[in-house]
């Protein structure tokens, strides 16, 4: 299968090209040039790793099917401790879709555990040897799973950038004592969008690609504007109706519906692309905190990211420009120049509005909504009053506007995807139940632990006085520094 561009449809590349290089030179995301089908009902059968063999497969053509075998088998083992693809029963008709039990507690970790071999694997299918230098912008959960994944990786260098006080304290130290001699991490000046924009801006920066050439070292993202990242993601959306179709909760051909608490964009339009596939999806819901530039996108039609913004108790959420939607507006209108212009129009004016048609379009599978941090904790407290079930705060946003619509529209099955653990974001939870929280992390967690009976995944806790390797604060600006500091 081939790729392009959404901003050109004249930059084609492979699976292993787009892999390789994550972002187009004009700045555009690739995109498949068609949605291969598959049979739901026979994938339903396979395995978690067989699964994603399997449909990672149809879009990786130029990789061969022994080494996606053998990738996915390595990858989703021990590593996700036998709960790869997890579906939890919540309440009736309303189902959790745990993603956060790899080895970094978030779902991230379903696309960056198998990234680092479809990328050594891509060098190998273009016959390239350079270095590889990714650069990564984090709003918590990705920097870590991505430093997981790519440590110790032959050929590969890694740089990951989060934004200065602006993730949770156990996110910030899984980051800052990760080992690993290709590893660095550098906090930022401003909030993930500055971070994402300074790495953005050095992948169109020609000087840095010239200089970092003569080194013989190329770039590439470990971001979901990168394809690798985004096609694993879509696994785990056949393997939640899988179990709901081999536990007799529905019946082939029935619809499911999926919240996805959202900010980059890039987790629900992986459930996209399963429809696209052939999965009975009946609406994506998309979940937004206070930062809900997609809920007044998804209501409106217009995309504004000239607005406040907020620091909330779901910070991986804390985001303003959603990469991934400009995917989706290629896939709706199929006209890279239109994208291309509204694109312009975002990084000049802070701001879009895309046509009636396609705004309706767009609506034909996807809903919104919102939740403020006091809603938040109110749905912590809920969830686990009524159901005993403890979920981070991101997931109760997703909780949240899964109820509202299912209140509103009822029918079919509604699967939350869980996208963290709550021990991540341990003082947050542990105050939504009603206790007083303390200010340390640590403490908090063996208080909610205490409180629910829950127990904190080992690689959290044993986050508690590892020595701290990175500590370097930077200006958005000097993002391209350290590249070429390489």
């Amino acid at each position: 299968m081939q790729y392009f561009s959404t901003r050109d449809r004249s930059s084609v590349v492979s699976a292993s090209g787009a892999i390789a290089q994550g972002l187009s030179a004009e700045g555009g995301l690739f995109v498949p040039a068609s949605f291969p089908q598959v049979d739901v009902q026979a994938v339903c059968r396979l395995s978690y790793p067989e699964m994603a063999a399997h449909i990672v497969g149809k879009f990786l053509t130029d990789y061969s099917s022994e080494f996606l075998a053998q990738a996915t088998a390595a990858t989703y083992g021990d590593a996700f401790a036998g709960k790869a693809g997890h579906l939890e029963p919540v309440a009736d008709g309303l189902y959790s879709l745990e993603l956060w039990h790899g080895p970094t507690c978030a779902f991230k970790d379903y696309a960056l555990q198998l990234m680092p071999k479809l990328l050594v694997q891509a060098k190998k299918n273009l016959g390239r040897t350079e270095t590889t230098l990714i650069l990564v912008a984090t709003s918590g959960d990705t920097g870590k799973a991505a430093l997981d994944g790519y440590h110790d990786v032959p050929g590969i260098q890694i740089a990951v950038f989060y934004p200065n006080n602006g993730t949770s304290e156990i996110q910030r130290l899984q980051m800052s004592t990760q080992l690993g001699e290709n590893v660095a991490v550098y906090a930022v000046n401003g909030n993930f969008d500055d971070a994402q924009t300074g790495v953005k801006r050095v992948f169109g920066d020609k000087e840095v690609a010239r200089q970092l050439a003569e080194r013989n070292i190329r770039l590439s993202s470990a971001n979901s504007i990168n394809w690798g990242r985004l096609v694993p993601q879509i696994v785990y959306y056949f393997a939640a109706y899988a179990q709901l179709l081999n536990a007799g909760r529905i019946a082939m051909g029935d619809k499911v519906d999926f919240c996805v608490p959202t900010g980059n964009f890039g987790d629900i339009l992986a459930g996209y692309y399963a429809k696209r596939m052939g999965l009975p999806v009946g609406c994506l819901v998309c979940a937004s905190n206070e930062n809900n530039v997609l809920t007044e996108f998804l209501t409106t039609g217009t995309y504004n990211a000239r607005r406040p913004f907020y620091k909330t108790t779901s910070p991986s959420m804390d985001i303003l420009v959603s990469s991934n939607l400009e995917r989706l507006l290629y896939h709706m209108t199929e006209d890279n120049a239109k994208v291309a212009g509204w694109m312009k129009s975002l990084m000049q004016d802070g701001s879009y509005t895309v046509d009636a048609d396609v705004l309706a379009r767009i609506r034909e599978s996807f809903a919104c909504g919102c939740a403020n941090s006091e809603e938040v904790a109110a749905e912590i407290r809920t969830i686990y009053q009524t159901s005993g079930y403890l979920c981070d705060t991101h997931t109760a946003i997703a909780f949240k506007v899964a109820r509202e619509y299912q209140v509103a529209h009822g029918g079919n099955a509604m699967v939350v995807l869980s996208t963290a653990s709550p021990f991540k974001f341990p003082c947050s939870v542990l105050a939504a139940l009603g206790e007083e929280a303390p200010q340390n992390d640590f403490e908090a967690m063996k208080q909610l632990q205490a409180a629910t009976g829950v127990c904190a995944p080992e690689s959290l806790a044993s986050l508690d006085g590892k020595t701290e390797r990175f500590n370097t604060v930077i200006d958005p600006m000097d993002i391209a520094k350290v590249a070429l500091s390489y």
